[in-house]
């Protein structure tokens, strides 16, 4: 795993073979970093990063100074993996927390000025997570939302779709949550 850009730009870390995650290739981490860049700061933003995988995601929030990222990840190899390269880093900025991530969506009680969710593309009920991140506490007017997906979803008739991007395989539907009435 190669952390792209920031502090900890061009850092790598050997993930472990036993991983089960499915991690977003650099080419697509990077593009879509750049999109995000160009829509909002990062820097001094709370993010949220659900079903964290290997955790590069998170770390690159970090990296390119994010006031905080709470990492969601079910899995405890990929959970102990995040929690070892944090610790590399001495990064105190991370909130990792095993557990399951539409759990915690459900009882968010905090708004994130990012979300983040690449859930696995086989997982069961996988086309509402992005309605259901929507309709959650973890989201504010104005909070950036991004769902990486493969092609076979479309996103687009859901409120505050912003832009669809493809990476190669890798999908992601942007969005900003719109005004409530």
């Amino acid at each position: 795993m190669r952390i792209i850009r920031g502090k900890y730009g061009r850092r790598r870390f050997d993930v472990p073979t036993n991983i089960t995650a499915r991690p977003t290739t650099d080419f697509a981490r990077e593009n879509i970093f750049n999109v995000l860049e160009n829509i909002t700061d990062i820097e001094g933003k709370h993010i949220l990063d659900l079903f964290a995988g290997t955790g590069a995601i998170s770390i690159e929030f970090l990296s390119r100074e994010a006031a905080s990222v709470t990492a969601v990840e079910k899995a405890a190899t990929q959970y102990n993996f995040i929690k070892k390269v944090a610790a590399q880093l001495g990064e105190t900025n991370l909130n990792l927390i095993r557990g399951d991530a539409l759990r915690f969506l459900a009882t968010a009680s905090r708004p994130y000025d990012i979300v983040f969710a690449d859930p696995p593309y086989d997982m069961p009920g996988f086309a509402a997570i992005p309605a259901a991140i929507l309709n959650s506490g973890a989201v504010a007017p104005g909070t950036i939302v991004i769902v990486e997906h493969n092609r076979t979803h479309d996103f687009s008739s859901l409120p505050g779709f912003m832009d669809h991007r493809t990476y190669g395989s890798v999908n992601f539907s942007i969005f900003q949550v719109p005004e409530r009435d």
